[in-house]
C-alpha cells in the first residue's frame, strides 16, 4: 500500500474502510494495532499528528466495545491524512506503546494516559501531563462529573525523570543495589519557571547544569490545563466559539475558524464566496499579528526592546481594527457555525491599508537593525539546531517545521477556502536553527500581507452567511415580527445546531502549525466529544531535548522561536 492508495487495497488487517479526499478511515483489531502502524509508516505515513480516545458507555449504539484509541497519521508528501481507530473492552485498557516507531508519541499517550486511563506497555515515562500528579480518576471518561475539581497542594518532584534523563545519557548509572552513582560531573539542578518572566507562559522546566551547559532537561506543563474538551461535552457548538478564543489568544480568530470549518464539513455546507474571502483575510491578519509578538517578545529576550516596540506598536492599530469590526480586541468570538456575526464595515479597506503599511514599515526598520547585527547573529545562528528529520520525528507543523527546511504548508500542500487562488510563498529554512524559525516568520508576515491585499482587491459581494434557518440564527426584524423567526432564533439558542452523527478530523494551517478538530457527534446539538489537535503541544514536548547540550543563557531565546502558546498546549 502506497500513500493516497485506493482503501480498497489496503491488507486485510484493516477493516470498515472509508475514503473521502483528504482523509481515510480504517479500524483494526487491538491485537495487529503495532502490525497495522507499521505497514502504514511503511507505506509512507510518516507524520503522527495526534492520539486521542474516544469513551463510548454514553452511547452504545456507536460501537459495543466502550473506548476507542484512534490514532492520526499524515503522509509523507503532506496530502493525504490516515485515522486508524482500535476498539478496547473495559477490562483491557492497555496498548502497546508507539513511541520506538514515532517518538511524538511519548507526550500524546501521556495524555490519553493522563485523560482515559488507558495504558501504554513499554512507555518510557507513564505520568499523568494535563492534570496535576494528586488528581484522582480520568476527566474525559464520561463517568466524570463535569463540575467535579481537584485542587492540587504540592509541587510535583520531577527528580525521578531527571534521574531517567540521566540514565539515558549515561551520566549516571544504576550501583546494583537500588540506587545510582553519582555523576563524574559537579551538577547544579535549576527551575525554570513556572513563574519565570521570560519561560512564555506557565512552563516548567528542570533542567541539570554543568556551568552554563544543560545537560539534561525535563519539562512539566498543565498549569493553565482547563478542561477545554470537557467543557465541549456541555455546550452547543456556538457556544464552544468562545472557548476556542482562549486557545491561541495571540490569533484567536484562527481558532474560530478551524473549530467553524470542521463543523462545517460535517455538516455537509460551504460558505458563500464572500465569507471565505472575508475568513481568509482574518485568518492571515492573525497569522501577521501572531509572528509579530512571537519576534518582538523574542527579541527582547535577547536585550533588543527597540525592535520590540517597531513590532509591538503596529499590532495595536490592529487590534483597534479588529475592535471595529468584531466588538473585541483579543478574544473575538467573531466566526459562527455557517459563517460570522457581522459583514465588514463600510471603509474597512483603508483601515486595513494603513495598518498593513505600518506593520511592514516595523518589520524594515526592524530588520535593518538585526539583519547585520553580530550579537543578533551569535545568538541564533547554529544555535537549537532542529534537523529535518529531527523535526519530523517531533511532530513539528507550521514554521517550525519549515525552518527545518520540510516544505509543509497545508495552504499550498491541500489547498482550503480558494488559497490557491492567492500568489504567495512559504518561506523555508535551511539548518532549523532560531536564527531559520526567527526568519522564516518575518517572510510569511509579508506572504500573508500579500495574501491580505489580494483578499481586498478580490473581495466578492453577496451573502457572509449559509442560508439555512437550521444553521444560522435569522435577522432580529424576523425574530421580532415573524412566528418563524421566534421560533428559529429560539431552538438554535436552546437547542444548538444539529449536527449528523458521526466522527470528522479536520485541521487547517494555523500561524503554529497545523491546528486540528477531531469532532464526535451524537446528532444533537451539543458534541458528544472535541479533540483539539494542538500545534504547541508537540513543539513542547521537543523543547527538553533540544536546549540538552546548549547554553542556559539560550533556553528563552530556543523557546521564544518555538512560538510556545500555553493555552493552546495546555487547553
Amino acid at each position: 500500500m502506497r500513500s493516497g492508495q485506493s482503501p480498497m487495497n489496503m491488507p486485510d488487517c484493516f477493516t470498515d474502510i472509508r475514503s473521502d479526499t483528504l482523509l481515510t478511515h480504517a479500524t483494526i483489531a487491538r491485537e495487529n494495532l503495532l502490525l497495522g502502524i507499521e505497514i502504514l509508516k511503511s507505506s509512507g505515513y510518516t507524520l503522527l499528528l495526534d492520539i486521542t480516545a474516544i469513551d463510548y458507555t454514553l452511547y452504545p449504539s456507536f460501537h459495543p466495545e466502550p473506548f476507542a484509541l484512534v490514532y492520526l497519521l499524515r503522509s509523507g508528501d503532506f496530502t493525504q491524512a490516515f485515522s486508524l481507530k482500535c476498539y478496547l473492552p473495559r477490562d483491557a485498557l492497555t496498548v502497546e506503546t508507539l513511541t520506538p516507531h514515532y517518538p511524538c508519541a511519548d507526550w500524546l499517550e501521556r495524555e490519553v494516559y493522563d485523560q482515559y486511563g488507558i495504558l501504554f506497555e513499554g512507555h518510557p515515562n507513564p505520568e499523568r501531563i494535563l492534570n496535576h500528579h494528586q488528581f484522582i480518576g480520568h476527566p474525559l471518561r464520561k463517568e466524570y462529573p463535569i463540575t467535579q475539581a481537584q485542587p492540587c497542594s504540592e509541587a510535583v518532584d520531577l527528580m525521578p525523570q531527571m534521574r531517567q534523563r540521566l540514565l539515558e545519557k549515561k551520566i549516571i548509572f544504576p550501583d546494583g543495589e537500588g540506587g545510582y552513582t553519582e555523576p563524574n560531573k559537579d551538577l547544579m539542578f535549576l527551575n525554570l519557571g513556572p513563574s519565570h518572566p521570560a519561560s512564555h507562559g506557565t512552563i516548567r522546566t528542570f533542567v541539570a547544569l554543568e556551568g552554563e551547559s544543560i545537560i539534561a532537561a525535563v519539562s512539566e506543563i498543565g498549569y493553565l490545563h482547563r478542561g477545554f474538551e470537557k467543557s465541549c461535552e456541555n455546550h452547543t457548538y456556538n457556544q464552544i466559539i468562545p472557548y476556542t478564543d482562549r486557545l491561541n489568544y495571540c490569533s484567536s480568530l484562527i481558532n474560530n475558524v478551524a473549530f467553524a470549518k470542521a463543523i462545517e464539513e460535517m455538516l455537509g455546507v460551504t460558505l458563500p464566496e464572500r465569507g471565505i474571502y472575508i475568513r481568509v483575510l482574518l485568518i492571515e491578519l492573525s497569522r501577521i499579528l501572531d509572528h509579530l509578538i512571537c519576534l518582538a517578545a523574542n527579541l527582547v529576550d535577547m536585550g533588543a526592546l527597540t525592535n520590540f516596540w517597531y513590532l509591538f506598536n503596529p499590532r495595536e492599530d490592529a487590534y483597534t481594527f479588529l475592535s471595529k469590526l468584531t466588538g473585541a480586541r483579543l478574544t473575538n468570538s467573531y466566526m459562527r457555525v455557517g459563517g460570522m456575526a457581522n459583514d465588514l464595515y463600510r471603509g474597512y479597506e483603508s483601515d486595513l491599508e494603513f495598518i498593513l503599511r505600518k506593520i511592514e514599515k516595523g518589520v524594515g526598520d526592524t530588520l535593518k537593525l538585526i539583519e547585520h547585527n553580530r550579537i543578533f547573529l551569535d545568538r541564533t545562528q547554529n544555535v537549537g539546531i532542529v534537523t529535518a528529520q529531527q523535526a519530523l520525528f517531533y511532530g513539528f507543523s507550521g514554521p517550525n517545521l519549515r525552518a527545518s527546511g520540510v516544505q509543509y504548508d497545508q495552504r499550498k500542500n491541500t489547498p482550503y477556502y480558494y488559497y490557491d487562488r492567492f500568489e504567495f510563498d512559504s518561506p523555508i529554512g535551511s539548518v532549523g536553527d532560531i536564527y531559520d524559525r526567527m526568519t522564516v516568520r518575518f517572510a510569511e508576515i509579508d506572504q500573508s500581507i500579500r495574501i491580505v491585499r489580494q483578499c481586498v482587491a478580490q473581495m466578492p459581494g453577496g451573502a457572509i452567511n449559509v442560508s439555512n434557518p437550521a444553521i444560522i440564527l435569522p435577522q432580529k426584524q424576523a425574530v421580532y415580527t415573524t412566528i418563524e423567526g421566534a421560533m428559529n432564533q429560539f431552538k438554535l439558542i436552546f437547542e444548538g445546531v444539529k449536527v449528523p452523527r458521526g466522527e470528522h478530523y479536520s485541521s487547517l494551517e494555523a500561524s503554529n502549525g497545523e491546528l486540528g478538530f477531531y469532532v464526535v457527534s451524537d446528532g444533537s446539538g451539543t458534541p458528544y466529544k472535541v479533540k483539539v489537535k494542538a500545534p504547541s503541544f508537540l513543539h513542547m514536548a521537543a523543547y527538553p531535548s533540544m536546549i540538552e547540550n546548549e547554553q542556559l543563557a539560550d533556553a528563552i531565546i530556543n523557546l521564544g522561536s518555538l512560538n510556545i502558546i500555553a493555552g493552546e498546549m495546555d487547553r
